[in-house]
């Protein structure tokens, strides 16, 4: 439970001080996009712990990792990497991470559904 709490406070961090740190670029982004608003608070956190920790996300998230779009998805992570907090990170490796959770949840989403 206390891992959550850590990730929740992460995740307030990389919603809004992430902001001043980032490039204009992204913030651009970011803001023209209205990035910030598609996803809900707990898919927010489920995919920003499966890519800059371990864990896997939902179908469900995925949906609305898909509905977010990959331009947000993109700036968001870049964003978040620029923030301090996360300077012992590899950038390469969170990229990685990141357009595979990118690739598995546009995959799933497209995917036809089982026959009933």
């Amino acid at each position: 439970m206390a891992s959550l709490n850590v990730y929740s406070v992460l995740v307030v961090l990389f919603l809004t001080c992430g902001a001043v740190m980032a490039t204009k670029e992204n913030y651009q982004i970011i803001k023209e996009n209205n990035c910030e608003t598609k996803m809900g608070l707990p898919c927010v956190l489920e995919a920003f712990t499966s890519i800059f920790n371990t864990g896997r996300i939902s179908n469900k998230c995925c949906g609305e990792l898909v509905v977010l779009g990959k331009v947000c998805h993109s700036a968001l992570v870049k964003r978040t990497l620029e923030n301090p907090i996360f300077k012992d990170l590899d950038p390469a490796t969170i990229i990685a991470k990141s357009i595979q959770r990118w690739n598995n949840c546009l995959a799933l989403i497209d995917s036809p559904s089982p026959s009933a």
